[in-house]
């Protein structure tokens, strides 16, 4: 079993690095240009080629009937002009930075009246005009760059209005039967040059000779084919049934199934993929070699090629999202009729999206263009478009319901509450891409039945291809945090920043292609991309996304280097130095900071930017930060002094503002103090510098500890005294050297007052040491006879002759008298004083 994991992760090792070639492959022609930049010996681009590229795209824009095809290949050539000019405004950088600084060494210029030494004229004169011949490329790049990228926007704006004009274009309505026959005459035309397409191939000997010359290599794609797409699938799919067999014994047994296994079944469906898709590629070649068909023969192969493999990959999303069986964990709360119909509605929208696009291929070729009117075409578009209402309509429903409350097992759901999702937001995108089906089922055909037929397909393919592109990203989505959990093996960690990280980052990836679903052109996310990486001008500095990316990479490296030096000062060096505990917390803190400051920098200036251009705004705002931030800075500057003059350190006893404990870290903010009840009390830096501070453990453990104590009036004060003294001494924690005092400090109101004081190693242990020396004086006081007196108090009677006369008053209870009363003590209350 771990050689079998192991191997799987290299295999999803190598499947993750092919997918990731496979999106760079297939993303590359949107970013690809074309055309040439004609450049000059000395390597700048020829202006002169330049100017007649423009004056052509002038021309071209001035003529109404200039097709979208030759607009779009204007347009990639003055992009790559524009990309070309981009580069040489770059040009002699290093040269005009050392003659600028050249020039400002000089001095300012004189001003009027002024008369500057001749040398100093000369030099400053010959360094203007190396100036001016280092700029003059620049400045030449500068105006080309802004001509291009005008006569660039000029092309996309009529490129728009064309596509708009384009979708919102009205045709005959289909509903009307007087335009049915333009419809039935296109597809009579189709059939007839098809049939007279592969007649004539047929009857053509060189035709048939080649078909003799691969008939070997046909038979063989055409079994392979069909091999693929009848058997293999079926064999791929007995192993994924073996998965989810292991899976529903995981179940039984209580348990989910594992990340591992979620992975592994996610690997064969591709593989269930891929398989028919080869043998779907297989007859496709076949059929390309017999060679029958012609021109509009391979447009509907073609298109028949399309309709089969949007039918294999429908299969395998909505398999994804409509799971009959566990694993892949379902991500919508419905029952398994639901997610059957589900399926069933995903294939059939797919295929008619995968007709409608490829319709107007078939109907654009040469010998079937003149018949494909647009009443033709908004009639056999209008089926089209019905159909694929009443299917987005019912997955909307099924979005929507799957979109609320969990459905139990009482109802028919094949999967319990373990494998439920929980809601967030993409249950409440669920829920708005649900009602965003819903409402397109009824305009899409509506339009499509007023005319609309472009306008109306459009509608419905961009909101069907949307809920794909959606249901593909929650797929990787769930991929990428189960191959996290099973490489780590915690099913928490599925719920980790870096899964929600990965998340994110596939949420960014399908924004492109969500553009390009919903009508942008490949040629706008060019334009996206190159404002991206030309960047936007910040003081002197441009900022492009490569430098932003060459700050992050030098901060993240230098950071890391940073962190693992601090780990190994801390762990390997300080150790073996006889640098106490908060010396080491402090140098190492310290290094951290430097660290990050240096990183801070260096990664600045590697990124090009010129940290002189910033310094008016960092002036700026040091300035609110002083007056707004102030508390802030004020912590932090007292937190650096802390670590430098470390008047306390991690692990110090320490009693600040009433809160007494023990220092468990210091920040650039604030100190942690951990009191003595194990709670944290969080001290702002600035207190600690400003206020005082009782430091019970600086320099050293040792403290003085006081115990007072009191015995009765008669005792012998010599003998207390002795019996104190070795008390101290038996003491554990007391050292002897300074000897532990006794002290006959005074005379008390109820007792002869001594104190004990003594020198603890260790002050951390000051009260077990007072408990332990109270209980010694409470054994040898019991076995000397010496008591240890309860507080007195004495009674003022200020009318003892009343309470002669009331002999019923409660006893000890005082009445008021007149002054010159009689003193009585307690001991009168009892008895024994006057009567």
């Amino acid at each position: 079993m771990t050689e079998a994991l192991a191997w799987l992760r290299k295999a999803l090792r190598v499947a993750i690095f092919g997918a990731w070639l496979l999106f760079v492959t297939a993303t590359a022609p949107v970013f690809a240009q074309a055309g040439t930049v004609i450049l000059t010996p000395d390597g700048a681009p020829d202006y002169g080629v330049w100017e007649q590229i423009v004056e052509r795209g002038q021309t071209t824009l001035a003529q109404e009937l200039a097709t979208t095809e030759d607009l779009n290949t204007l347009r990639a050539d003055l992009a790559v002009w524009r990309e070309a000019f981009l580069e040489r405004q770059s040009v002699n950088q290093a040269r005009i930075a050392t003659t600028r600084d050249q020039i400002t060494t000089l001095g300012p210029p004189p001003g009027e009246g002024e008369v500057e030494a001749e040398d100093i004229a000369s030099r400053r004169a010959e360094l203007e005009l190396q100036l001016d011949e280092f700029t003059a490329p620049v400045r030449r790049a500068e105006a080309a760059f802004s001509e291009a990228d005008g006569v660039i926007r000029e092309i996309d704006a009529e490129l728009r209005a064309r596509q708009a004009n384009q979708i919102l274009r009205l045709d005959p309505t289909p509903l009307n039967p007087v335009v049915w026959g333009e419809a039935s005459s296109f597809l009579g035309t189709v059939s007839n040059v098809v049939s007279g397409e592969v007649a004539r191939n047929f009857n053509s000997t060189l035709r048939r000779r080649n078909i003799y010359n691969n008939l070997p290599l046909i038979g063989v794609l055409l079994v392979v084919g069909l091999l693929l797409l009848l058997r293999a699938s079926n064999w791929v799919e007995r192993g994924i049934s073996m998965l989810r067999d292991r899976a529903d014994g995981a179940r039984a047994e209580g348990t989910s199934a594992s990340p591992g296994l979620r992975v592994a079944t996610f690997v064969a469906s591709l593989v269930a993929l891929g398989v028919p898709g080869l043998g779907l590629f297989a007859l496709f070649t076949a059929l390309n070699l017999i060679g029958l068909d012609g021109q509009t023969g391979a447009e509907i192969l073609w298109a028949g090629f399309a309709i089969a493999g949007a039918y294999l990959l429908s299969r395998w999303l909505s398999q994804q999202l409509f799971p009959l069986r566990s694993p892949p964990m379902p991500l919508l709360n419905i029952s398994i009729a639901q997610a059957k119909e589900g399926r069933l509605h995903t294939i059939i929208l797919s295929m008619l999206v995968a007709f409608g696009a490829t319709l107007d291929q078939v109907g654009n070729t040469a010998p079937v263009a003149e018949s494909m009117t647009p009443a033709a075409r908004a009639v056999l578009l209008f089926p089209v478009t019905l159909m694929s209402g009443v299917m987005l309509f019912r997955l909307g429903k099924i979005l929507l319901l799957g979109a609320r409350l969990p459905v139990t097992s009482s109802t028919g759901a094949g999967h319990d509450d373990t494998d439920l999702p929980r809601p967030g937001s993409s249950g409440r995108v669920t829920r708005l891409l649900s009602r965003a089906c819903l409402a397109v089922a009824v305009i899409g055909p509506v339009l499509a039945a007023l005319g609309y037929a472009t306008a109306g397909l459009s509608l419905v393919t961009a909101t069907f291809l949307t809920f794909a592109l959606f249901g593909v990203v929650v797929v990787l989505q769930r991929l990428s945090r189960d191959i996290y959990a099973m490489f780590f093996g915690d099913e928490a960690a599925q719920n980790g920043l870096i899964p929600v990280l990965a998340s994110f980052a596939l949420s960014l990836c399908s924004l492109p292609f969500l553009a390009l679903i919903w009508g942008a052109r490949t040629a706008d996310l060019r334009e996206v991309w190159t404002v991206a990486s030309t960047g936007v001008q910040f003081g002197g500095n441009r900022i492009s996304p490569t430098d932003f990316l060459t700050f992050v990479i030098v901060f993240v490296l230098l950071y890391s280097m940073t962190r693992l030096f601090q780990g190994t000062l801390k762990t390997q060096i300080l150790p073996k130095t006889k640098l106490d505990t908060g010396g080491r917390n402090a140098l190492v803190a310290g290094t951290g900071y430097v660290g990050i400051f240096l990183a801070a920098i260096l990664a600045i200036t590697s990124a090009g930017i010129d940290l002189s251009n910033l310094a008016i705004v960092a002036g700026a705002l040091s300035v609110g930060i002083g007056f707004g931030l102030q508390t802030i800075v004020s912590n932090f500057v007292s937190g650096i002094i802390l670590l430098i003059e470390r008047p306390i350190s991690e692990g110090d006893w320490i009693e600040v503002g009433g809160t007494m404990g023990v220092v468990k870290g210091i920040s650039v903010r604030s100190t942690r103090v951990e009191t003595f009840d194990r709670t944290d009390v969080i001290v702002p830096n600035a207190d600690l510098i400003s206020g005082a501070v009782t430091n019970w453990t600086k320099g050293n453990l040792n403290g003085r500890l006081i115990v007072p104590i009191g015995v009765a009036y008669g005792t012998d004060t010599k003998k207390v005294e002795k019996i104190l003294q070795e008390i101290a001494m038996d003491a554990t924690s007391v050292i002897v050297t300074p000897p532990p005092g006794v002290f006959f400090v005074g005379f008390g109101t109820d007792s002869l007052d001594f104190e004990i004081r003594a020198i603890l190693r260790d002050v951390n242990y000051m009260l077990s040491t007072r408990s332990e020396i109270n209980h010694e004086i409470n054994r040898r006081f019991v076995e000397e006879g010496i008591e240890i007196p309860y507080a007195q108090r004495d009674v003022w009677l200020r009318n003892p002759e009343t309470l002669a006369r009331a002999p019923s008053a409660p006893s000890g209870v005082a009445q008021s008298s007149p002054p010159g009363g009689q003193h009585l003590s307690a001991s009168d209350l009892d008895g024994d004083g006057p009567e």
